[in-house]
C-alpha cells in the first residue's frame, strides 16, 4: 500500500539517551493517537515528522507518505498540514485573507475568493470572509485554521494538542469536524494528547509514551 504516512524504523535521540521509538503505518483517513504526558517527547515526534526538529535532537529511520521518502526534505516540500492548540491566525489579515493565505499560488482573484467562500460554508461560517479574527469565538478560530490548513491541499495531517484550549463541549464538536474533514479527504492523521477522550473518538490506533517508556 502506497498511499498513507508509513514512519518506519523511526527513532529520535537526545545527547545521551534514545526518546522515542516507533514504527507504524498511517492508512489514509486513520488516525494514530501518540499520548503521554508532558516531556515524553510527543511533540518532538511531530517535529521530526514535519521537518523542523530542533538540532539539539538526532532523528534516524524513514518517513513515507504516500510513495515517497519525505525524511530529507525541507517542510514546505513534505506536504503536511500541521495544527496546534492555537489557532496561529494573522490579527492583521481578515478571515478571508487568512483563508487566502493557505492557497496555492496562481488563480483569478475570482476562482480563490470561491474557495474562500466554499471553505465558509463548509464549517458553518457564511459570510465570515471580512471578519476580523479578533471577534471570533474560540470553535469558529479552530474552524478557519483548519480550513486553511486544508486549502494548501496537504496529504497528511498532524494533530498537537489541537483541543486542548476547548472547553469541553466545543473540544468534542472541533474534534469531530476535524475528524470527519480528514476522512472525507483520506488523510491520514497523526495526533498526539494527553487527553484520553481524544485517543476514544479518534476510533484508531493508540501508542501510550507513558507507559511504554518513550519506547514502542
Amino acid at each position: 500500500m502506497d498511499k498513507g504516512l508509513f514512519l518506519r524504523n523511526l527513532e529520535i535521540f537526545t545527547k545521551h539517551d534514545r526518546l522515542i521509538s516507533v514504527t507504524h503505518d498511517i492508512a489514509p483517513g486513520e488516525v494514530l493517537t501518540v499520548m503521554g504526558p508532558s516531556g515524553v517527547g510527543k511533540s518532538t515526534l511531530l517535529a521530526g515528522v514535519i521537518g523542523t526538529l530542533s538540532p539539539d535532537f538526532r532523528m534516524v529511520g524513514e518517513i513515507w507518505l504516500d510513495g515517497v521518502n519525505i525524511t530529507l526534505l525541507p517542510p514546505r516540500l513534505r506536504k503536511i498540514g500541521i495544527m496546534f492548540q492555537d489557532d496561529l491566525l494573522f490579527p492583521h489579515l481578515s478571515v478571508g485573507q487568512n483563508l487566502a493565505f493557505g492557497l496555492k499560488p496562481g488563480g483569478t482573484r475570482a476562482d480563490r475568493a470561491a474557495k474562500v467562500t466554499a471553505a465558509l460554508n463548509e464549517v458553518g461560517l457564511e459570510g465570515f470572509e471580512a471578519r476580523d479574527p479578533a471577534t471570533l469565538s474560540g470553535g469558529q478560530k479552530a474552524r478557519v485554521a483548519l480550513m486553511r490548513m486544508l486549502l494548501s491541499e496537504p496529504s497528511a495531517l498532524l494533530l498537537d494538542e489541537a483541543f486542548s484550549r476547548l472547553d469541553a463541549t466545543l473540544r468534542a464538536q472541533v474534534r469531530d469536524l476535524v475528524f470527519q474533514r480528514a476522512k472525507d479527504r483520506n488523510l491520514p492523521v497523526l495526533m498526539v494528547t494527553h487527553d484520553v477522550e481524544d485517543a476514544r473518538a479518534a476510533c484508531g490506533p493508540i501508542i501510550d509514551l507513558g507507559r511504554q517508556s518513550g519506547s514502542v
